[in-house]
């Protein structure tokens, strides 16, 4: 199993053990739930650090649950090696995919000296599709399998009983029940350089929410929400998790009105926890108090959460760091390390800068007092420094109107890419969610932040549906990728200012142990390129079923060629129909190539006569390319289906005379 695949896999495994926890502890099989210290409601707990074979354990003997226990046993369990010693019978069976159900996915044992670890192995996914159950490694519940989520004889809980729950909706919500085609989107990765301080999607995704927030109180929309009653969030939560994708919902009864509501849509398709908004929320107020004139999204957003967020508003030291690492790292990657706009005299602040960042995070490991106060003068100092380097003028700009902080525009798209990813269904990630349109417009409001224009917006989103569509095999995704790609201007039809601004969009990639540069264009459109000349240079096998999906794969490679060969002037040198002549050879190559050998294997087993039969198959594939794909080729080369047949008639001699020759 390859890379991609295992940690595939294991986020798998995540999301699921992350539903069932959730499940267990917003219904009536714990009788009883302590909150860890620290802990005012589940929101303020992390639920991967939760011992599954604990709280099953409390659920099958009737026992409450003490989460402090529950997070001590998991970190025990993490001093020694995983060890099953209960036979085959002990199975994962996944909500999400049960194909992928097995055995429990292995852990490496703790290092020994002299001896480096085992790497983690994901045993394949052999076992076939089973009813969804559940069977922990230590201690399996004898709850009834056919027990429903609404049945009758539960005993209703008390607001008592809950007292610690805040809002187990919102963590569901963010657990997206993946329904995924097994495919693989590798082809598909951007051409931009990886982040040197090592910024994960999460980093990007919670960042990315951050951006919109802000944008959202530029616009005079931002309020702190108000928290709804526990007893009602969690008679939503139950009906949520027993809704299927196939079941409609108004989404009128399912959140506000206007921008708060939208904001609460964006919250939960991002997977933001309600503490972290409110955080988020409140800091951004506090940094505009005193800024008159101000916009909010002017502001140094990393830096102003920094300065108005303190630790005594994470329950979880651990979370806090976390926390504070990332606004770091996001400063690190935006200030200095992928620059467009140069430094010029305020170059040697750089060094300085990554000396504030390091006093910073040595400050947590001093005694509180002190580190008080080494966190706030370096943060006054980072305020001073930062400051000056994001508000340089560039391009026309004056001081203070632009805010350059996340400078290197590889950044700016990879936090747009995870705000775009929120317009899919949670439910069927094949579809766009109802709100696609009203998520799409309320984007817009970050672009000025992002730096993003319509051209950069259709390129990107275009990625993105287009990588989707590889993910779920959901074609109508294809015909709202070819909608975007045929809204991307030509050359000529780009205004003088933005064609220096997009010849500007460059990023250095390690390809193959060099350095290669890439535009815009490249870093985002030659994945999809590379993808569809793949498939269609062997259409007969990918398209063998019918020619709608490839007539629709033909028409995104030819968009996404045309745009690529206008950035090197390759258009007129190349037309259209010399591309699908190259698709035509291949893929009848190929084709025939497999087919003489089977019937050659076929004529050694068998009394038929080789001649024959090869003559009887290259008919049938005559047949089926003239009525399957010359139709579809035939739009960009009217030519496509004499160029076809004559190939294969070409084949077929050469086949003939070779047979002719040994015999």
């Amino acid at each position: 199993m390859d890379e991609e695949n295992v940690v595939e896999l294991l986020q798998r495994y995540r999301r699921d053990r992350q539903v069932l926890l959730n499940y267990i502890l917003s219904g009536n099989l714990i009788k009883k739930v302590a909150m860890p210290p620290g802990a005012i409601s589940l929101d303020d707990v992390d639920i991967d650090q939760v011992s599954v074979d604990y709280v099953l354990n409390c659920a099958k003997k009737g026992e409450p649950l003490d989460l402090g226990d529950a997070i001590r046993l998991f970190h025990d369990s993490l001093d020694y090696p995983y060890v099953n010693n209960t036979g085959a019978v002990d199975e994962f069976y996944l909500l999400t995919k049960p194909e992928y159900s097995g055995p429990a996915p292995t852990r490496e044992p703790p290092p020994i000296p002299a001896t480096a670890p085992s790497s983690v192995v994901i045993p394949p996914p052999d076992v076939e599709p089973a009813p969804i159950i559940v069977s922990s490694p230590v201690t399996a519940t004898n709850l009834p399998k056919s027990q429903p989520f609404d049945s009758p004889t539960e005993k209703e809980l008390t607001i008592d009983d809950i007292e610690d729950f805040e809002d187990d909706e919102d963590e569901f919500d963010g657990r997206r029940a993946s329904r995924r085609h097994q495919t693989d989107a590798s082809d598909l990765s951007l051409l931009l350089p990886s982040f040197e301080t090592g910024i994960t999607d999460n980093d990007l995704r919670e960042a990315a929410y951050e951006i919109l927030v802000a944008a959202a109180g530029a616009s005079g929309g931002l309020i702190v929400p108000q928290k709804e009653k526990k007893k009602e969030k969690r008679h939503r939560l139950m009906r949520k998790l027993g809704r299927s994708k196939s079941e409609s919902v108004d989404i009128n009864t399912q959140r506000q009105p206007g921008l708060v509501g939208l904001l609460e849509t964006m919250r939960a398709q991002l997977e933001i926890t309600e503490s972290m908004d409110i955080r988020t929320r409140q800091g951004l107020l506090n940094a505009m108090v005193g800024k008159v004139g101000k916009r909010m999204d002017n502001l140094l957003i990393p830096l102003e959460l920094l300065c108005c967020i303190s630790r005594t508003e994470f329950s979880d030291m651990k979370a806090y760091l976390r926390w504070q690492k990332r606004q770091l790292n996001m400063l690190e990657e935006g200030l200095i390390n992928h620059p467009v706009v140069g430094f010029g005299e305020l170059g040697r602040k750089v060094n300085e800068i990554r000396s504030l960042f390091r006093k910073i995070e040595e400050s947590e490991s001093l005694p509180p007092s002190a580190a008080e106060v080494q966190r706030t003068e370096c943060l006054r100092s980072l305020r001073e420094v930062a400051t000056s380097l994001s508000e340089r003028p560039a391009r026309g700009d004056l001081t203070g109107e632009v805010c350059h902080w996340a400078d290197g525009y590889h950044l700016n798209v990879a936090l747009y890419e995870k705000m775009l990813g929120s317009v899919f269904d949670i439910l069927d990630e094949g579809k766009l969610t109802e709100e696609a349109e009203e998520i799409l417009e309320l984007l817009r409001s970050t672009w000025r932040t992002l730096g993003i224009t319509e051209t950069v917006h259709d390129t990107c989103y275009a990625w993105v549906l287009f990588r989707q569509f590889v993910l779920t095999g959901e074609q109508g995704l294809l015909k709202v990728v070819i909608d975007n790609l045929r809204k991307i201007p030509l050359k000529e039809q780009r205004g003088p200012q933005e064609r220096l601004h997009l010849k500007s969009l460059r990023s250095s990639v390690d390809a193959e142990g060099s350095y290669q540069d890439f535009t815009f264009f490249q870093s985002f459109l030659s994945p999809i390129q590379k993808w569809t000349d793949k498939k269609l240079n062997d259409y007969h096998l990918h398209f063998s079923e019918g020619s709608s999906l490839m007539a629709d794969v033909v028409t995104v490679a030819m968009l996404t060629r045309r745009i690529l060969g206008e950035e090197n002037d390759k258009v007129a040198e190349s037309p259209d129909r010399d591309q699908i002549d190259r698709y035509i050879t291949s893929s009848v190559k190929n084709t025939f190539l497999k087919m003489a050998h089977s019937v050659e294997f076929k004529a050694d087993t068998t009394n038929e006569h080789v001649l024959a039969s090869l003559a009887e198959e290259t008919k049938k594939l005559l047949k089926k390319d003239t009525a399957i794909f010359t139709p579809v080729l035939t739009k960009w080369h009217p030519q496509a289906a004499v160029v076809s047949a004559s190939l294969i008639h070409k084949l077929y001699g050469n086949k003939l005379l070779m047979l002719w020759s040994n015999t």
